[in-house]
């Protein structure tokens, strides 16, 4: 009886991991890469693995939206929205989500991540005269950051993410949104 029960049990774990990676277009186009590659058509092999490059930027990009804040008090939020952009723009993934209140202001918070502008961005944050230039200089919790005459946001966090809080609330209002933002989770992403 008990082997019964433990060949049941064995069977059930592989017939879902079977459907678990059945269902998986990341490793699905990983392995039609492979194939392609092993039968010599390196175009095909290309095209599989820009592809499921996407689906893993897709995903990523979807874990940021997650960490997008949620309204505060007053204020109404649209869905968060999230997106991968190839190379033709550095190649980002970006998660955004819009905010408004009774009175008409409106504020949207964006994450981008994995781009090349980040680090640029980021560079221009960690030398306090350029970043002067640009900015107010701020600190939103822990992290510094630039604060436009508009009174929008921008911050680098753990050099990997830039988060832009901008719109027409106030400066307050987009203060609060960053603070809003969860750091600490992004940062071990």
């Amino acid at each position: 009886m008990i082997i019964l029960r433990a060949l049941a049990v064995a069977a059930f774990v592989a017939n879902m991991t079977g459907a678990v990676r059945a269902g998986d277009d990341v490793l699905d186009a990983l392995d039609q890469a492979r194939s392609a590659y092993k039968s010599g058509d390196m175009s095909n092999a290309k095209q599989s693995l820009d592809f499921a490059s996407q689906l893993i930027g897709q995903k990523n990009a979807e874990g940021f939206a997650a960490l997008l804040p949620n309204p505060l008090p007053g204020w109404k939020a649209d869905r968060a929205q999230s997106t991968a952009v190839g190379a033709v723009m550095f190649g980002a993934l970006v998660a955004s989500r819009s905010y408004s209140n009774a009175q008409g202001d409106n504020v949207e918070v964006q994450i981008t991540g994995d781009s090349a502008m980040v680090m640029q961005f980021a560079t221009l944050l960690s030398n306090p005269q350029i970043a002067g230039a640009m900015g107010k200089l701020v600190r939103v919790g822990s992290q510094r950051a630039i604060q436009t005459a508009d009174g929008d946001i921008n911050m680098v966090i753990a050099s990997k993410f830039l988060v832009t809080v901008q719109g027409s609330g106030s400066a307050g209002d987009k203060a609060a949104y960053a603070q809003a933002v969860d750091i600490i989770k992004l940062t071990k992403m």
